[in-house]
């Protein structure tokens, strides 16, 4: 039998706590999340897109009011998602509020990697703010920086980088069955490692995040 055979729903007991999904711009948080949310019949909510639907285009919003300003309207966002549970698809931005990542304490965490050259191709073209003066190298950058606070939230690190989306939702989903309802630390939780050691780069898999 294949997980898609016998697909976990919110019936299964799995708990109250949201599956939150983080990682850098690229890593196909929203792909993912979507199709999780799926499998286990729960709801999808992209922060990103909250923060879009209330407010305007994210471009626009670091334009006019600058990035503290975005981060404002995103810790009210993550605030408001985390208390369902549900599947939740963070912004790559997002842990480096500290109020941010005291709440995904109390959640289960799916840290989503991506190798550069992966995620130059998914991103080719993209108007993301954070982008714009500095294109894959700013993006590396941006990675390097917040690979530490990733780590600090997460439960589980997956790559994305060269896996359909189906196998990525596969493995989480095994996860859930195999003891992710245990409480998670309010330090550093430890992250159980699925990422290959040598990814690829994969066919386009955008996203919305700045």
């Amino acid at each position: 039998m294949t997980v898609d055979d016998d697909p976990v729903g919110a019936s299964d007991d799995l708990g109250s706590r949201p599956v939150v999904l983080v990682g850098p711009m690229g890593a196909g948080k929203s792909s993912i999340g979507k199709k999780l949310a799926r499998r286990l019949r729960v709801p999808f909510v992209d922060t990103d897109r909250v923060v879009v639907r209330e407010n305007g285009p994210v471009a626009d919003i670091f334009a006019q009011h600058g990035e503290q300003h975005f981060r404002a309207l995103e810790r009210e966002a993550v605030a408001a998602s985390l208390t369902t549970a549900g599947v939740v698809s963070l912004g790559g931005g997002a842990v480096l509020d500290p109020e941010t990542r005291e709440r995904l304490s109390r959640a289960r965490v799916v840290w989503l990697t991506v190798s550069a050259e992966a995620v130059e191709a998914r991103l080719a073209g993209s108007a993301r703010p954070l982008l714009q003066s500095g294109g894959i190298d700013a993006w590396r950058r941006i990675a390097a920086e917040r690979d530490p606070l990733y780590r600090s939230v997460a439960h589980l690190r997956l790559d994305t980088s060269d896996r359909p989306v189906s196998t990525v939702v596969d493995d989480v989903v095994g996860w859930l069955r195999g003891g992710a309802e245990q409480p998670p630390t309010t330090t550093s939780p430890p992250v159980a490692d699925l990422a290959p050691a040598s990814p690829r780069p994969a066919p386009p898999a955008p996203e919305r995040q700045p």
